[in-house]
């Protein structure tokens, strides 16, 4: 029998996300001092979803918050904090702003990580090679003339 912790480590690389059955990564992050939960959205990737849930965990708990990306916090919310220094204008966030703010960064995060993938998968290995002796030319094809001439040698 295959224990929980093993599988739960390789489904959950971040704090506050899983993955569904169909490989979606979904976000979610409890309220403080409550029972419900803020539904942060659904990502393609691991990273975006883990992005969102930082996003809502440092407008809840301030700067003392655990992020996953902890080195992104002055990037994403500035040197200053989010909104009002040392986490008391942080609290005042509805939860639906929260959720606001969470899927704006997630999506955006999505729509750079499927970017990146996309140009990975899109360049054949050819494209990859750092070398143009190492791509197979059509021996089929009629090279083009270089010189504006027409001359080939």
């Amino acid at each position: 029998m295959e224990g929980k912790g093993g599988k739960r480590k390789s489904e959950r690389p971040y704090k506050g996300i899983r993955m569904r059955k169909w490989g979606k990564w979904v976000a979610e992050i409890r309220e403080p001092n409550k029972r419900s939960r803020i539904w942060l959205g659904s990502y393609a990737t691991p990273v975006a979803a883990a992005r969102a849930y930082d996003t809502a965990v440092y407008y809840l708990r301030g700067p003392s918050a655990r992020l996953n990306f902890p080195e992104l916090l002055v990037a994403e919310f500035g040197s200053g904090g989010g909104g009002g220094g040392g986490g008391a204008g942080l609290n005042d966030l509805s939860a639906a702003s929260i959720r606001k703010k969470a899927i704006e960064v997630g999506a955006r995060v999505d729509a750079v990580e499927a970017s990146v993938t996309a140009h990975e998968d899109d360049a054949s290995p050819s494209e990859l090679k750092p070398c143009w002796f190492q791509e197979k030319p059509d021996l089929n094809e009629k090279p083009e003339p270089e010189d504006p001439d027409g001359d080939y040698w």
